[in-house]
């Protein structure tokens, strides 16, 4: 008789034993693809919060021009950038706020104090509003309309403080004109957004442009075009994927800077505080995948090992009438895997009902968690996707099928010691 016809007639004959290898099996699988949602849950999850988080990296070099800043942002490993150019401009058709304090005597005769009054305006050039510090670290928040962006780059936007919005009686979609400090260029800006700074006036009397209020921010090419002589960067924050990442985009930062001309600064705060936990969640099941792996093959091993016992009179009559070894052993190899098919089924349908939730305990959803003080609230990580994919079942049938052939082949080894007629003498 057919070796594998033997096998489906034997679990057929012993159902309380097939329906007991079962559930041992439903419970490995189950446990199984819990660990390969899980990981590659946290690993989807981590891949989204590297883009989103990531780590910022801050470049500041002397006479660092925004041409040099978008080269080295155009670097393979750079998610994100903004470059900084601060200017001071004049108003025009609109009123600066000025200090409500009275002015000291004898201060405001020398000439920086004229022009600090005739420039009374900080004008912040940058490529993407929202990797500000004040803006990433929610200090400073857009109350109507938008920051700016790096698809602004060539416009005239500007986003205007809050205080200075109300003066003038300016909305998202008025136009407001600034003047270079030389009088000779006046930049037209459509205001895109207003924004809230929660930072005081200061009680004694203060410059124009060191109020909160006058504070603008506009593309890097607006603000190149409003500043006088050569206008440069003051500093450049990258944002990668990981701290690993920093020492090539440093080596990257010397080819284009020059050797020790420029500080380098990383911040991984956010990173470790977010991602980390991720990763390890990821590590973790990871290892639960091989544990239950190991364990598995050991725990059907030894079922398949007390089976053979029990079963060694039917071995001695088979093996009498002619039956190859081999064949025995692959009967119940047969009998074991035919049990994992429905068993690995029967996991897939539990994972599909409970793997979100359990991946929403496990890696947490991050928008019901309060954002820590070093993680910007708009870079809020994405909530794990578990989902059951074609791939992940056949990683859970494969492992299944190798632990079936390792729990019979290996305790198999003693049916090649068996001689029939010492196994029907012991029966006897």
């Amino acid at each position: 008789m057919n070796f594998v016809k033997r096998a489906g007639m034997s679990l057929g004959a012993r159902k309380s034993k097939t329906a007991a290898l079962l559930a041992i099996f439903v419970v490995l699988c189950a446990l199984l693809l819990g660990g390969f949602l899980l990981q590659a849950a946290a690993a989807r999850q981590e891949a989204g919060a590297q883009r989103t988080i990531g780590v910022d990296v801050t470049v500041r070099k002397k006479g660092l021009t925004p041409p040099l800043a978008d080269r080295l942002g155009a670097f393979d490993l750079v998610n994100r950038y903004n470059a900084e150019l601060p200017v001071r401009a004049r108003a025009r058709g609109f009123a600066p706020l000025t200090s409500d304090a009275p002015k000291p005597g004898g201060t405001g005769t020398g000439a920086k104090e004229r022009r600090a009054e005739q420039d009374p305006l900080a004008v912040n050039g940058v490529r993407d509003s929202g990797m500000l510090l004040p803006f990433s670290y929610g200090s400073a928040k857009i109350t109507a309309g938008r920051g700016i962006a790096s698809e602004d780059a060539g416009h005239g936007v500007a986003v205007i403080e809050q205080r200075l919005a109300e003066e003038n009686s300016l909305e998202v979609g008025d136009t407001v004109r600034v003047r270079s400090p030389d009088g000779e260029r006046t930049a037209v800006l459509k205001v895109v957004g207003v924004f809230q700074d929660p930072t005081r006036d200061p009680p004694g009397w203060t410059p124009p442009h060191e109020l909160p209020g006058n504070a603008l921010y506009v593309p890097v090419g607006t603000a190149q075009e409003l500043a006088t002589g050569t206008a440069t960067v003051s500093e450049a924050v990258y944002r990668i994927g990981s701290p690993d990442q920093a020492e090539q985009l440093h080596a990257e930062a010397e080819r284009l800077l020059g050797e020790g001309s420029f500080t380098f600064r990383v911040n991984d705060k956010a990173y470790r505080n977010q991602v980390r936990p991720i990763q390890q969640v990821g590590t973790f099941a990871g290892l639960v995948v091989w544990v239950i792996a190991s364990a598995g093959a050991l725990i059907l091993g030894l079922i398949v090992t007390l089976q053979m016992r029990e079963r060694r009179a039917e071995l001695g009559v088979l093996l009498a009438m002619g039956e190859k070894k081999w064949k025995l052993i692959g009967q119940h190899t047969v009998e074991v895997a035919a049990v994992l098919l429905p068993a690995v089924a029967l996991a897939t349908l539990a994972g599909s009902l409970a793997g979100q939730p359990v991946g929403d305990v496990l890696l947490g959803r991050q928008d019901d968690k309060p954002a820590p003080e070093a993680r910007a609230p708009e870079a809020e990580i994405d909530p794990p996707t578990v989902r059951v994919e074609p791939a992940t079942i056949g990683n859970v049938t494969g492992i299944g099928l190798g632990i079936s052939l390792v729990s019979t082949v290996i305790p198999g080894i003693g049916i090649l010691r068996l001689h029939p007629r010492s196994i029907l003498d012991e029966t006897q």
